[in-house]
């Protein structure tokens, strides 16, 4: 005879009915699945069998997320950079966590996580990149959660952060040589470090970790190995703290080859080996904040409107394809991963190009 809470069930037609749990919708509703036999006890083997194969991704055995998150962020700890951890956690407790910790893991939905990223942007007006790193964030931790054999029923394969491709701003070649022309006058090492940048396209974390020895003179060679950037920490004392670590990547580590005006401006203001190149000194480095302030005052002096630091290295790729790079190479010394990401973000095709380019057409004419 059928027990109480067994989903068996005998039909009017004479055979016996047993139904359970196969799926569950983006709502957290269950969908059953029935299965058929002529005897009470051979449908209960069968649902017996069916309850064995759903054992592992059993959905009422998970956690609150909030518990995910903590386990998560430790499989992590030791796999990235510091800097990464820090923004995953930093991610994971100003905005994951406070608005679905409580919540039961495999019960989060799809409609509830497209809800939670509207609210971001639309409401707390979080730009689209941060918006969409919450979002690789979570697909991280439910990818986590999913190999623990617990089964969820977010999809995220559907949901998207929309982000619109932004205006960069480069420096036109009039702009450019005004820049130059202020920084050649009376350099210093912080106009130096400028210069630097403008013509060999290096990003502000990895020209402030740049020491002398860095710099091959003899060799022509500039070599990236280090970035500096500032970090939050968890500490009563302290909020933020500089880290000197590897580039972003293993292909941002790279040989740049330097021109020999630049080889010529840079022996002007050779120092010992272990000094860095902004500051002059082994001990004392000068960090991204301030450089990009005292970059700020550059500007001002120079009456350019809207350039920040990474306009340089916007500019740099910009020149270099208008004076004809092959773009591989291009790539490589802005230590891209592929040419795909200088093209699509680090090309960028003047005024002055484009009509060159549109006049070649007279050639078939």
């Amino acid at each position: 005879m059928s027990r109480r809470g067994e989903n068996i069930y005998k039909r009017k037609d004479g055979r016996w009915e047993g139904r359970f749990v196969d799926s569950y919708d983006q709502y957290g509703k269950p969908k059953y699945h029935s299965i058929y036999a002529r005897s009470y006890t051979e449908v209960k083997n069968k649902l017996g069998f069916h309850s064995k194969q759903n054992i592992s991704p059993n959905i009422y055995k998970s956690l609150k997320l909030a518990k995910y998150c903590d386990d998560w962020l430790e499989t992590v700890k030791f796999k990235h950079k510091e800097s990464t951890y820090d923004k995953y956690r930093n991610i994971c407790k100003n905005h994951i966590i406070p608005e679905f910790g409580g919540y039961d893991a495999s019960l989060i939905s799809s409609k509830q996580v497209e809800e939670f990223l509207s609210l971001k942007l639309d409401k707390e007006s979080l730009s689209a990149k941060t918006v969409n790193d919450i979002l690789c964030v979570l697909k991280l931790i439910f990818s986590y959660i999913e190999s623990q054999n617990i089964k969820t029923i977010c999809n995220f394969h559907n949901i998207c952060v929309r982000q619109e491709q932004k205006k960069i701003r480069v420096l036109s070649t009039t702009e450019q040589k005004k820049l130059t022309d202020f920084l050649i006058e009376d350099m210093d090492s912080s106009k130096l470090g400028v210069y630097l940048s403008l013509y060999t396209g290096i990003r502000i974390g990895e020209l402030c970790a740049l020491k002398w020895k860095n710099i091959k003179l003899k060799d022509r060679i500039l070599h990236i190995e280090k970035t500096m950037q500032r970090i939050q920490v968890y500490d009563e004392e302290i909020k933020t703290k500089i880290v000197i670590t590897q580039p972003k990547s293993k292909c941002s580590e790279r040989d740049i080859p330097l021109p020999k005006f630049l080889c010529d401006v840079l022996r002007k203001f050779k120092k010992s080996e272990n000094n860095f190149l902004l500051s002059g000194s082994s001990e004392n480095f000068v960090e991204p904040r301030m450089l990009r302030y005292t970059f700020g005052k550059y500007m001002k002096s120079c009456n350019l409107d809207n350039v920040n630091f990474h306009a340089l290295r916007h500019t740099f790729a910009t020149r270099c394809v208008e004076s004809g790079f092959e773009i591989k190479t291009l790539s490589e010394i802005l230590g891209h991963s592929s040419v795909k990401i200088t093209l699509d973000r680090y090309v960028h095709s003047s005024m002055e190009l484009k009509r060159k380019n549109m006049e070649k057409l007279e050639s078939i004419l």
